[in-house]
């Protein structure tokens, strides 16, 4: 599926559920949220997102401890959990936050080319709420950063879409 269809997809689920969102995005630099403004009237459902790039700004944005972007560091499945759960705070208006970092080259550590962790937090409602479900994408390797970028906003608008249908399930 494109990014343009799945960005349709996730658009459709979120104005039939009655859903809106926010992102946190590292190593995609805004690109998932982007593909989604692309859809008319996703702006009833789209709360924003933010770009926290470097560690700094992770910590000023979004509040992620020092300590644990030093260990277990920032491409690892607590800080994109932080990262969904986080933003989802700071955005009274959202009910559900995707957050997306990872290292994605060049000149990544070898045991870091490539991975990627995304994370999906939901609102806690009166019927209760899930746990933030966090995913680990590794990249294949000797492909460009651009490619590299396109396969995980892919791989990120598809892991929502399916979210956002398991969601609305009774």
């Amino acid at each position: 599926m494109s990014i343009t269809s799945s960005a349709r997809r996730v658009a459709r689920l979120l104005k039939t559920a009655g859903r809106k969102i926010v992102f946190a995005e590292s190593c995609t630099g805004g690109l998932v949220s982007g593909a989604l403004t692309k859809i008319p009237g996703i702006s009833n459902h789209h709360c924003g997102g933010m770009v926290v790039y470097r560690n700094e700004t992770k910590m000023a944005y979004l509040g992620i401890p020092a300590k644990l972007l030093d260990r277990p560091g920032p491409v690892s499945a607590e800080i994109a959990e932080l990262m969904a759960i986080n933003v989802l705070e700071m955005t009274p208006e959202a009910d559900v936050a995707v957050s997306v970092t990872g290292h994605l080259g060049p000149h990544a550590p070898p045991q870091l080319d490539g991975r990627v962790y995304m994370a999906i937090a939901w609102r806690v409602t009166s019927r209760g709420s899930a746990p933030p479900v966090v995913k680990r994408l590794q990249c294949r390797r000797n492909e460009s950063r651009a490619v590299r970028q396109r396969w995980v906003v892919e791989r990120v608008l598809d892991l929502l879409s399916v979210s956002l249908e398991n969601a609305a399930q009774p």
